[in-house]
């Protein structure tokens, strides 16, 4: 069982980092602004404002600042300002037995994947596929908020990941499995495999978003994960949303799962509010869920954060 990072609670702290690539000050300093109107205490990280090119700054230094949130006392949430390119450069950088006996909440998605992912593996900490600083405006659907606040300031369970109205998940293959979720982008968990970092989804469900890849690139990165034996040890598969991806050959997105995935067998749900979409449900990563096809449900059997 994954450690559960203390909840989030009004008045806390929340330490802002960039993590890969920079984003512009004026719009970091509004949404940390946000946050403070939600009633939220900002920290700082000292490199968060950086701009060296794709990635923000030096890969230590984007280290450092990640290992000074997760060793502050004060700071009870770790947010990135964004994901962009070379999240996964810092990562021979952290020092994932600190970061074990300092839990706390930590919460993104594109590019962060390999954060969450690496995090759960090597320090046994449940991570958050979900909401970045970006995302903190005011024009940010309330579906958002309310799945992001409900995975990390409360204790309910079980709690049921369901699509806002009007945007039906759709189940493929049906069954029923239950086990850890890993998972993420696509493309920056192909970018793991053949590393010290490389996803393992041995007896887990695996969930994968997508943006602005054309379908050859998406044949590509099913191709690497079914070849590297993702798909096959994996107990189930939940794919959300492939954002701005253009067709090729007159194939779509859709073709693909039914071609690639399907004859797969395993449990296979789709159209997952995820990640790069409008709309962004929660995803608890290392946490245990139940993925029941038959049903067409996802449910988080357990408390993803602590009192």
């Amino acid at each position: 069982m994954a450690i559960r990072p203390p909840l989030l609670q009004s008045g806390d702290s929340i330490g802002l980092v960039t993590a890969g690539s920079p984003l512009d000050a004026n719009t970091i300093n509004a949404r940390a602004q946000t946050l403070r109107d939600m009633g939220f205490d900002v920290v700082f990280g000292n490199h968060i404002y950086a701009f060296e090119g794709i990635e923000a700054a030096p890969a230590q230094q984007r280290a450092e600042d990640v290992m000074s949130m997760f060793r502050d006392p004060n700071v009870k949430m770790i947010l990135a300002t964004r994901g962009g390119t070379g999240v996964q450069t810092i990562l021979p950088y952290l020092d994932y037995e600190d970061i074990n006996d300092n839990p706390k909440i930590i919460s993104g998605y594109s590019d962060i994947t390999v954060l969450l992912n690496a995090l759960y593996q090597f320090s046994d900490l449940m991570t958050f596929h979900a909401l970045m600083l970006i995302d903190f405006r005011m024009d940010t659907p309330a579906y958002n908020f309310n799945q992001f606040f409900e995975a990390t300031s409360t204790l309910n369970t079980p709690r049921l990941i369901e699509n806002p109205p009007n945007m039906p998940q759709v189940s493929l293959v049906p069954g029923n499995v239950t086990g850890p979720i890993v998972g993420g982008n696509l493309t920056s968990i192909v970018n793991t495999l053949g590393t010290p970092y490389e996803i393992d989804t041995e007896g887990k469900i695996l969930f994968l978003e997508e943006i602005n890849s054309p379908t050859t690139t998406i044949l590509r990165h099913f191709t690497q994960l079914s070849m590297s034996g993702k798909f096959q040890d994996c107990l189930g598969i939940i794919i959300g949303e492939c954002t701005n991806c253009p067709v090729s050959y007159n194939t779509t997105y859709a073709d693909l799962i039914n071609h690639k995935l399907v004859p797969l067998g395993k449990p296979l749900m789709t159209n997952l509010a995820t990640g790069h979409g409008s709309y962004k449900a929660t995803i608890p990563i290392g946490a245990s869920v139940n993925l029941n096809t038959i049903d067409n449900t996802l449910t988080v059997l357990e408390p993803t954060v602590s009192e």
